[in-house]
């Protein structure tokens, strides 16, 4: 079993309690790393002594309880630690709670995990900031050249732009555009980007986001131009994609768009590996029938636009285990984000669905 880490909490003004202080709120629990992921630890720990109690003698399942805590730093230390420890931690089937459910009701099991490059992007024109009044006219400033430079990575109806990028139509999921607006709380009027299913832009193709830019803050703006800005990129990668050719695919294109011939200079970032699982397995199986049993409906085979880059590590290192990707997440966990909240009643039949996977495991099958 496996399990990892959570993030910092971002703006403390953009919580409605104190993001490290859990408090229960309408049937949820709110606190950062309250869904993701410190239900998914204990959902291991509350799985293994249900079914320790329950089995008693009659346990004779090997169960190893592994907590990564570097997850969400690209975990450098991983995979040596899975070299070095090879034997210890060898497994038939591998359990990693990090990811969501379908929505409360109605669980799922990940059959596929987006790959995931970042990396930093910078636009120099001048030497030094100069007074905007004086120079200001035949040259422009980092952050409009920047923003010309972003533009380029996505095409008018809001598809990566970036060529020679994996991306397929191929999820069968039908994921309606009502809820897929109110789980990710898009404000009306606002036109969803991208092409084919919404399934399919989700899961299977890749998705590119500016998560952070530097240039002075508008309480320090100055009457200059300013001769650098910075951009730090994220893109998801779809399934099948090569993390390495994805990096250079997005070099490639940022400096053949340089604007106004500005300097431009690419610093990659970390990198991770898509995933994807074949249903049919023996343990895949067992894990929908438990999850069936404990939400009482049945569960949605359903793809992840998110990134698990460990799981490659997994796979190479323990190429005969059958990974399993369950979660106690729901669409309105917020993961990441202010005010992240685990669903209990979720929570409660996580649980039961790992304890019933493990008896049947211990069963034999």
């Amino acid at each position: 079993m496996h399990t990892m880490m959570s993030s910092p909490p971002g703006e403390r003004d953009l919580w409605e309690s104190e993001p490290f202080v859990a408090e229960e709120r309408d049937g949820r629990l709110y606190g950062r790393g309250a869904a993701d992921d410190k239900a998914g630890i204990m959902a291991h720990i509350a799985a293994v002594r249900a079914v320790s109690e329950v089995l008693g003698e009659d346990l004779g399942l090997g169960i190893t309880l592994f907590i990564e805590g570097e997850e969400e730093a690209g975990s450098p230390t991983f995979r040596s630690f899975l070299e070095e420890h090879r034997e210890l931690l060898r497994s038939d089937v591998i359990v990693v709670a990090d990811s969501s459910n379908w929505k409360v009701g109605i669980p799922a099991l990940t059959t596929s995990l987006r790959g995931l490059v970042d990396g930093v992007i910078e636009v120099r024109v001048l030497e030094h900031a100069v007074h905007s009044g004086m120079f200001g006219g035949p040259v422009l400033d980092a952050p409009t050249l920047l923003a010309r430079l972003i533009a380029t990575l996505h095409d008018d109806d809001g598809s990566v732009a970036i060529q020679g990028l994996v991306s397929n139509d191929d999820a069968d999921v039908n994921y309606a555009e009502a809820d897929y607006r109110a789980d990710a709380s898009v404000l009306d009027g606002v036109q969803l980007a991208g092409t084919g299913s919404l399934a399919s832009r989700l899961w299977t193709k890749p998705a590119l986001s500016i998560i952070g830019i530097d240039a002075p803050g508008v309480a320090v703006s100055s009457n200059t131009l300013l001769p650098t800005a910075r951009a730090k990129f994220s893109l998801r990668l779809a399934p099948g994609q090569e993390p390495q050719k994805a990096m250079a695919a997005v070099e490639r294109h940022v400096r053949s768009h340089a604007p106004f011939g500005a300097t431009v200079t690419f610093t990659p970032g970390e990198s991770g590996n898509p995933f994807s699982t074949d249903t049919t397995r023996p343990a895949a199986q067992i894990a929908l029938w438990a999850l069936q049993t404990a939400w009482g409906t049945q569960a949605v085979e359903a793809g992840i636009g998110g990134s698990i880059p460990f799981i490659a590590d997994l796979t190479e290192v323990y190429p005969e285990a059958q990974i399993l990707v369950t979660g106690v997440e729901d669409p309105d966990s917020r993961a990441h984000s202010a005010n992240e909240s685990l669903h209990l009643g979720e929570f409660n039949r996580a649980v039961l669905a790992e304890a019933l996977m493990l008896a049947r495991l211990n069963a034999g099958g």
